[in-house]
């Protein structure tokens, strides 16, 4: 069950949110706008947090979707269907992905992409685009999910500051391959190449490959009653309006649990809280996502995906590609916010995904038929046949630590949650599965990649661990 809350009461409705938050939305607007921080809330640590960090407000990016057109059959009998487009001269781009109209339809196939640098004018070979991602989203009948503008969709690719692109659709034969079988799957309708501009925020220069601009990077959005929200939501353990949360040790940890909580019998098992990057932190346009945010009663689970992103970005950019992973999603699939609840770049840096305050139980949108009383947790890149780098794996086990903990998870255990209907288990079934679990432990699904997959044992070990137990 989950329950949604409005910007203006989202501060007392759900359970689980602290009194000592900001009072009022009015009031957060007066001290935005004048620009002098509210006071954090006890336990509070100040300070700036490492990583890819930007300076913090909205930075404004663009989408621009082109239908795909059919290409000419190879002329053997039989052929795939194929559909596809070129383009060069375009406006600046950096991420992309392929979208369809009917969001419970599959792609049968294999997507391949080309881009041209917008740098040097060169054009890079060609790279698959993750094609089989059913298994992300709402759940099904949710509100969310029934939304007219959700879509289906490829994963979203990084390719880097480019200019033109090549893609390719082409068809799978019934025995799954893509070539020229007897029998031909057909393609989903209304495909589009989607081409996103995270856009370039102050201390990014060059992060996706823009030469400096006369009057400097792009102007920051001004605050929005959104934008506002967003901050206010993490006002119970942070400074209003940080662009990053900080970490704290383990003794300022379980004095900030037993302020949220109350007195808690015996010595709690939690993580000490990691630094984390808000929203704010990494640019999200906050106009982009659906108003307020909804909620899900606790976190009992953790489910770890790959954002099947690619690998070729650098942690400077990390946070154009969650701008460009977040418009992706809302914009070209339809998604009320970004799906996962938290995301970690190659670096180890911890980044807030989906608005609505990292220290409470969020809705996310990351494995189908298991939002409810879970949380998303995405390592940005592809980690079916490369390895995780150790500094994510880290961050993913004491992220997990902290905010399992926040709920009296352990790390270790196993738990029962009910199925919203997916591929494995049908709606309403009840399902033990690790606290600690990956994607296609709940939908049939490469995510997060068999590399990064055999990395949760460490994972739950090292969550375990520092929780102290």
């Amino acid at each position: 069950m989950s329950k949604i809350v409005s910007m203006r009461g989202f501060l007392t409705s759900p359970s689980g949110i602290s009194p000592l938050a900001v009072r009022s939305l009015g009031a957060a607007c007066a001290a935005v706008l004048a620009l002098v921080p509210a006071s954090p809330a006890s336990g509070a640590v100040s300070g700036a947090v490492s990583g890819g960090a930007v300076s913090g407000g909205a930075v404004p990016g663009s989408t621009r979707s082109l239908p795909l057109v059919p290409l000419p059959r190879d002329g053997a009998p039989g052929a795939a269907p194929e559909q596809g487009l070129r383009r060069t001269g375009l406006s600046r781009f950096a991420l992309l992905g392929v979208v369809w109209d009917d969001p419970g339809a599959e792609l049968r196939g294999r997507v391949r992409v080309r881009t041209r640098s917008a740098a040097t004018g060169k054009w890079t070979g060609w790279q698959d685009v993750e094609a089989h991602t059913a298994g992300h989203g709402a759940d099904p009948g949710t509100a969310e999910r029934s939304a007219p503008r959700v879509r289906g969709a490829t994963a979203p690719l990084w390719v880097g500051a480019s200019d033109g692109v090549d893609v390719r659709v082409r068809a799978e034969d019934a025995d799954g391959g893509s070539g020229a079988g007897n029998t031909r799957r057909a393609l989903p309708s209304g495909l589009r190449l989607e081409l996103v501009d995270p856009g370039e925020a102050a201390g990014e220069t060059g992060a996706v490959g823009r030469a400096p601009a006369a009057g400097g990077p792009s102007p920051t959005v001004p605050p929005t009653e959104a934008a506002l929200a967003a901050s206010g939501a993490n006002a119970d353990i942070a400074v209003f309006g940080t662009a990053g949360i900080p970490e704290l040790d383990g003794p300022a940890t379980e004095k900030e649990l037993t302020r949220l909580q109350g007195p808690s019998r015996g010595k709690p098992h939690i993580g000490p809280r990691p630094k984390i990057v808000t929203r704010r932190g990494w640019g999200a346009d906050e106009s982009l996502r659906g108003r307020g945010f909804v909620y899900t009663k606790k976190i009992k689970a953790a489910f770890l995906h790959h954002t099947a992103s690619g690998n070729k970005y650098t942690c400077a950019q990390a946070p154009a590609v969650i701008r460009g992973i977040y418009r992706y999603h809302v914009k070209s699939m339809g998604w009320r916010d970004i799906g996962y609840n938290f995301l970690v770049d190659k670096c180890g840096t911890l980044y807030e995904g989906r608005a609505g305050g990292v220290a409470k139980a969020v809705l996310g949108a990351h494995t189908l038929g298991f939002n409810t009383d879970t949380m998303g947790v995405a390592v940005i890149g592809s980690h079916g046949t490369t390895q995780p780098p150790g500094a994510a794996v880290t961050a993913v086990a004491r992220l997990a630590a902290w905010k399992l903990g926040l709920h009296g998870a352990d790390p270790r255990a196993r738990t029962t949650l009910t199925s919203g209907g997916g591929n494995l288990y049908p709606k309403g079934k009840k399902v033990r599965l690790n606290v600690l679990s990956g994607h296609r432990d709940g939908y049939a699904t490469e995510c997060p990649g068999k590399r990064l997959y055999a990395r949760l044992g460490t994972v739950r070990t090292s969550a375990a661990r520092l929780q102290g137990r």
